[in-house]
C-alpha cells in the first residue's frame, strides 16, 4: 500500500486547518509565495520521484540478495518494530551528515530554505536526495529487512514528520524526551547560533540526546526559520540546484585540484582558502533579519495559485497511475510539471519576462495534447484536445485581466 498517496488528502485538509488556527489566533505564519514555492518543490520531489525511486529500491534489493546475513519474516511483528526503529536510527545518520557534508547539504538544503514555518514546510523535499541517500539504508538489507517491511516503515517515517512542521503546538511534557515534536523540530529548523544543526531524529528524539545533538527550545531564543545564505527565490529548481552550483562554481575557480575534489565532501560551508578569499560570502546579521519578499498585487497572486492548483492536480494524476505509465509517459508528464512549476516560479519574483514566458507556457500545451496520447499519458480523444485548450483559453482570459501588472514588469 502507498502510504503517501492515500495521505495526500489530509495533507491539504490539515493545512486548511492550520489557516483556520492562524486567523483564530490572530497570527500569520503563512505567505502565498513561501506557500506555492514550499509546495512546489514537494510536487517536484513526488513526480521526480516516480522516476528515480528505483535507484534506492534496485540497491536496496540487490544488497538483501548478496549481502543479507539473515533472512527476516516480514509476518512477524517483531520485525516492523525492529524495522521501524532500525530505519529511524539509518535516517538519523542520514539526516546528520546531511547537515555536516557539502554534498549531502546540497540535496538538504531545499527543506530548510523556507523562511516561514508551517505545515506546507513539511512538503518542502529535495528532488536530488535519491543520489546518496540509498547508502544509508543499506544496514538493513544486511540485517535482512524484507523490502516490503522497508519500503512500509520508509512511508511511515516521513508521515510522522508531517506533524512537527507546526508553530501552534507548545511543548508536550514527557513526550519531548522520546520523540521528535514540533518544538524540537522547530528548534531543528532554526538558523539561530543556539540551535543550529541539532535534532535530526525522524521519529524518535532519543538519537539525539544519545548522540549529542540535542537542542530545547528555549523561550528566550526566538527561532529565527530559513538558511544563514537565504535562497531569495521562489523558484522551485532553482532551490534544488542552488547550492549545487555555488559548488561547482567554487570548484571551478579553486586553484588546486585537490580542492576541486575534496569541496563536495567537506564539511558543510568549508570552501578553498584561495576561492574564499577572492570570492567572500558575507552571511546576513541575524539581529536585521529580514524575510524574502517580493510585492505581489491581488490579480497577480490568485492567477498564479490558481495555475498553481492545475500542477497540484497533475502531480496527483501522475502519482495514481505512475504504475500503468510508460517512462516516456512518465518523462513528458514531468517535463510538463517541471515548466510549470518553473514558470510559476518566475511570476512570483516578477521578473520582468515573466510575461513572455508565461505564454510560451501557454503555448506549450498545444505540442502536449498532441504527444500525450502518443506516449500513453493518458488516452487519445477529443475530450484531452477540448480540456487542454479550453484551460489554456481560460488562462488566457485570466493573464488579460493581469495584464497591467505583467506589461509593467515587461516594461
Amino acid at each position: 500500500m502507498d502510504f503517501i498517496l492515500y495521505a495526500v488528502p489530509f495533507f491539504f485538509v490539515l493545512i486548511a486547518i492550520e489557516l483556520l488556527a492562524d486567523r483564530w489566533r490572530g497570527v500569520s505564519n503563512y505567505r502565498v509565495a513561501d506557500a506555492i514555492n514550499s509546495i512546489s518543490t514537494g510536487v517536484l520531489s513526488t513526480t521526480t520521484g516516480l522516476l528515480t525511486k528505483g535507484v534506492g529500491l534496485v540497491t536496496y534489493a540487490f544488497a538483501l540478495e548478496h549481502l543479507a546475513l539473515f533472512e527476516l519474516a516480514a509476518d512477524r511483528v517483531w520485525v516492523w518494530v525492529f524495522a521501524f526503529v532500525l530505519y529511524d536510527f539509518c535516517y538519523y545518520w542520514l539526516h546528520r551528515l546531511g547537515h555536516e557534508r557539502n554534498i549531502l547539504w546540497a540535496a538538504h538544503s531545499v527543506h530548510h530554505q523556507s523562511e516561514d514555518y508551517n505545515l506546507s514546510t513539511a512538503l518542502r523535499q529535495t528532488s536530488t536526495g535519491f543520489l546518496l541517500s540509498w547508502i544509508f539504508y543499506l544496514p538493513m538489507a544486511v540485517l535482512g529487512v524484507p523490502l516490503l517491511v522497508f519500503v512500509s516503515v520508509a512511508a511511515l517515517n516521513l508521515l510522522y514528520q508531517f506533524w512537527v512542521h507546526t508553530r501552534h503546538i507548545p511543548k508536550l511534557g514527557w513526550f519531548e524526551w522520546f520523540f521528535v515534536t514540533p518544538s524540537n523540530h522547530r528548534a531543528h529548523h532554526a538558523q539561530n547560533a543556539l540551535y543550529m544543526d541539532r535534532n535530526y531524529g525522524g521519529v524518535f528524539i532519543i538519537w539525539d540526546r544519545l548522540f549529542g545533538s540535542f537542542q530545547e527550545e528555549d523561550d528566550n531564543e526566538p527561532v529565527i526559520f530559513g538558511v544563514t545564505t537565504p535562497l531569495a527565490s521562489w523558484n522551485p529548481l532553482w532551490a534544488n540546484v542552488q547550492f549545487y552550483v555555488q559548488l561547482w562554481d567554487d570548484a571551478r575557480r579553486a586553484g588546486s585540484g585537490w580542492d576541486k575534489l575534496r569541496i563536495w565532501f567537506m564539511p558543510t560551508g568549508w570552501r578553498p582558502a584561495d576561492v574564499a578569499a577572492k570570492y567572500p560570502m558575507n552571511k546576513p546579521d541575524l539581529s536585521q533579519f529580514r524575510k524574502f519578499e517580493v510585492p505581489l498585487d491581488g490579480r497577480q497572486q490568485l492567477y498564479v495559485a490558481l495555475q498553481f492548483c492545475v500542477y497540484i492536480a497533475l502531480g496527483s494524476y501522475l502519482m495514481n497511475l505512475a504504475l500503468h505509465l510508460s517512462t516516456a509517459a512518465l518523462v513528458l508528464g514531468w517535463g510538463a510539471v517541471a515548466l510549470g512549476l518553473f514558470v510559476l516560479g518566475v511570476a512570483l519574483e516578477n521578473r520582468p519576462w515573466a510575461l513572455k514566458l508565461e505564454l510560451l507556457r501557454l503555448a506549450s500545451n498545444l505540442p502536449l495534447a498532441w504527444l500525450a496520447p502518443v506516449v500513453g499519458l493518458w488516452p487519445a480523444s477529443a475530450v484531452g484536445w477540448v480540456g487542454l485548450l479550453s484551460y489554456s483559453l481560460l488562462s488566457l482570459i485570466g493573464l488579460y485581466c493581469c495584464r497591467n501588472r505583467f506589461t509593467r514588469l515587461a516594461s
